[in-house]
């Protein structure tokens, strides 16, 4: 049974492209549907994951603060050592030139006791 349409041939084709088209943009209203149906569920995942997210920032702005407080608590150590190290070497500079004055002090001593063994070895007396 064929199908007399009384229409001319061009009108039919545009007829039949706009059902196609509607058609068409059914199946894609569908196909959106279905996708934002499923993105529903993964957005209430992704604000609870943010949520946790916000919090664990929370509980990281004190911890960053007190590491801060502990950089300058070292800093401060470092300044006070670095004033202790200048001191500390100004006591051996001090020290170094009291050896030396000791040192050279000695040296008669020394000469005047190394003499007197080898005068001792000389003699048989030791």
């Amino acid at each position: 049974m064929a199908f007399n349409d009384s229409r001319p041939q061009a009108e039919r084709q545009r007829l039949r492209k706009l059902a196609q088209a509607a058609l068409n943009a059914d199946a894609t209203v569908d196909q959106v549907n279905e996708i934002l149906g499923g993105l529903g569920p993964t957005l209430i995942e992704l604000d609870k994951t943010i949520g946790k997210l916000d919090a664990a920032i929370d509980e990281l702005n004190p911890t960053l603060a007190r590491f801060a407080e502990t950089i300058d608590g070292v800093d401060r150590a470092v300044a006070g050592l670095a004033e202790i190290t200048v001191r500390m070497e100004r006591v051996v500079t001090r020290v170094e030139a009291i050896v030396g004055i000791a040192e050279a002090a000695l040296r008669p001593i020394s000469m005047i006791e190394s003499a007197g063994r080898s005068i001792t070895t000389r003699l048989g007396l030791s």
